[in-house]
């Protein structure tokens, strides 16, 4: 029932509902890559590797070694940083990180002004993808025998195998005078972006699953 009021008394003003809390707005603004190059728009096409390759925003794709000795830490790695980490594998490059993402980023720069429509980001995905190996030989022992077998590569495996042949075509190629590693790491990604086989990473692919072929 409502409340009687007799004449002359004034009812208490009415409440308003309580509105509900508003949401927590994110603060984190993440810079481009290099300040140039958008995170924004970056797909993987490859089901399997989707999991693995990790190219959402950072602030500096440098992990100051915090995922060591943590399991399947390469997986929560950024793409850009594992690509810098193996071209520091030999040579005047030994340890020199730095180094190693400068020359990432001349790379980069290479590839927006060769292709202006595309995020050179994007490109190295693709390359990665085309890269990576499905199939592989391993041996298995038999008595005394040993036979050439080949195996499914796990989603992990054939990432790292993808990078590391990409890392070490552009080490190859820029040994090679009037070559900057900048310069051969960005005709490495280009055409393994492409699939063509110029690329090293491309034909080492083509080459492991021809061999893993016979082997079955």
């Amino acid at each position: 029932m409502s409340p009687q009021y007799e004449e002359g008394d004034t009812p208490p003003p009415e409440v308003a509902p309580a509105s509900p809390p508003e949401e927590p707005v994110s603060t984190l603004h993440f810079p481009p890559l290099f300040n140039k190059y958008s995170f924004e728009g970056v797909e993987v096409h490859d089901v399997s590797l989707k999991a693995y390759i990790f190219a959402q925003a950072v602030y500096v794709p440098h992990s100051e070694g915090r995922l060591v000795n943590h399991p399947f830490s390469r997986a929560r790695m950024h793409l850009v940083e594992r690509l810098a980490n193996n071209l520091m594998r030999g040579g005047r490059h030994t340890g020199k990180k730095a180094r190693a993402l400068n020359a990432v980023r001349q790379a980069f720069d290479i590839l927006a002004k060769s292709h202006p429509s595309e995020n050179p980001l994007q490109t190295l995905v693709n390359a990665v993808e085309n890269a990576a190996p499905r199939e592989m030989v391993t041996r298995l022992q038999f008595g005394g025998i040993s036979v050439p077998r080949a195996v499914d590569t796990s989603p992990s495996r054939r990432l790292g195998v993808a990078i590391r042949n990409i890392a070490q075509g552009s080490l190859e190629s820029g040994k090679k005078p009037g070559m900057t590693l900048g310069s051969a790491l960005a005709k490495e990604i280009d055409l393994a972006s492409k699939g063509d086989m110029g690329s090293y990473a491309v034909a080492k692919k083509d080459e492991v699953e021809r061999i893993a072929q016979s082997a079955r």
